[in-house]
């Protein structure tokens, strides 16, 4: 099974790229319009990104983010986007991450001694994760 095969039966109203629609009623511009997204699109829509200086941040402060924390961090993300927020403070836990909403992008992270006696400037909401 190729990997655009695999693309298709995973996400099928994603068009794989370099990939063209066989219906001939409509134009592929017009199809893709409709009813597909390119792939880089709904990835950048749907996951959850870290910035270099979060990577550092969360590999000096020895932070390990498992798949259930990342959900977390993406629905506190789509919470906040829902409410107009540009630039986020997320508190999961005893962490905390900066997210750009927009971008989806976690700009920095901080465990719970790195959290102690901290502001936090240039947000403008915070999402508190039970």
């Amino acid at each position: 099974m190729t990997d655009r095969m695999k693309i298709g039966q995973l996400y099928p109203n994603v068009l794989p790229p370099g990939s063209v629609r066989s219906d001939r009623s409509v134009s592929h511009s017009e199809a893709v319009a409709a009813e597909y997204k390119p792939f880089n699109q709904v990835f950048r829509e749907q996951f959850v990104r870290l910035s270099q200086h979060a990577e550092l941040r969360l590999r000096q402060r020895g932070i390990t983010l498992g798949s259930e924390q990342l959900a977390k961090i993406d629905s506190a993300i789509d919470k906040a986007a829902a409410k107009g927020a540009k630039e986020s403070l997320i508190l999961l836990q005893d962490m905390a991450f900066i997210v750009n909403v927009k971008n989806r992008t976690v700009v920095t992270a901080m465990d719970g001694v790195s959290m102690k006696d901290n502001v936090f400037t240039q947000i403008d909401s915070a999402v508190i994760v039970s």
